[in-house]
C-alpha cells in the first residue's frame, strides 16, 4: 500500500491510499471519493508527464509519499 499526495488546482491537498499495482484510473476514482470531481475530469501529471489510465503508478515510479 502506498499513500499518494495530490494537489488540486484550488490548492487543496488530497491524501489517497492505494495499492502499487492499481491502475491510474483506479487512483482517479479514489480521488473522486474525496473531492467530488468526476473521475474522467481529473488529469494526473507529474511535471510534464501526463499519466494514462491503464498504467499503474508503480510503472511511473510513484512511491509512498
Amino acid at each position: 500500500m502506498i499513500e499518494v499526495v495530490c494537489n488540486e488546482h484550488l490548492g487543496k491537498k488530497v491524501h489517497v491510499t492505494c495499492n502499487i499495482d492499481d491502475t491510474t484510473g483506479d487512483l482517479k476514482k479514489l480521488i473522486t471519493a474525496q473531492t467530488g470531481t468526476h473521475w474522467n475530469k481529473i488529469g494526473l501529471k507529474k511535471w510534464y508527464t501526463i499519466f494514462k489510465d491503464q498504467v499503474s503508478p508503480g510503472d511511473y515510479e510513484i512511491h509512498d509519499g
